[in-house]
């Protein structure tokens, strides 16, 4: 069989795919445009992102429309807050997909050249592999479960003191967790 005539240079500076055989240089090259496949994940990715944007502004119009009306049962401080604390889960989740999006496409495809030229991101394109990505998404999803957490305290009735112990053992536990991921310098 004959080779396939490449003169692509490889990362070593030599002509790699002019050694290899035809069927090697194809089979290669569809296996390499397999990556496409994350362009799933990317978009899709991208639009459960904007519909959670979506739904935490929703959530948040509706507390400003039932804290306005007049002549309505008015809403509680409670009600408030778990409105607005739920809109920022939702915010939140958005966030982590939004740089999931980011990440596995830079990742798998290309760096976001727009981007980079316009500024603006500082360290959320910053991601050399998959590592990288993992922690960004972990950080946001700790953020996330303290936010729910938060919203789950608000709605919470407190019975006995041993609730209330339980709870304050819960945050000192979030906040030491908090602190040492932070000083893990991630």
């Amino acid at each position: 069989m004959e080779k396939a005539d490449t003169s692509e240079p490889s990362a070593q500076g030599g002509n790699a795919l002019a050694d290899q055989h035809i069927v090697e240089n194809i089979f290669e090259r569809s296996l390499w445009s397999v990556r496409f496949i994350v362009l799933l994940g990317v978009i899709f990715g991208a639009l459960s992102a904007i519909v959670l944007f979506l739904a935490g502004s929703t959530e948040i119009y509706h507390i400003l429309v039932g804290y306005i009306q007049v002549g309505a049962h008015p809403l509680t401080h409670e009600q408030i807050l778990i409105g607005i604390i739920g809109a920022v889960d939702f915010y939140l989740i958005g966030l982590v997909l939004i740089i999931f999006s980011f990440g596995i496409y830079e990742l798998f495809i290309s760096d976001i050249d727009i981007a980079r030229i316009e500024g603006g991101f500082g360290s959320i394109l910053d991601i050399e592999n998959l590592d990288d990505l993992k922690n960004k998404i972990i950080k946001v999803i700790i953020m996330v479960l303290i936010v729910t957490f938060f919203q789950r305290i608000l709605s919470m009735e407190f019975t006995t003191s041993i609730d209330m112990l339980a709870m304050a053992v819960s945050i000192c536990l979030i906040c030491v967790g908090v602190y040492f991921l932070g000083r893990h310098g991630h």
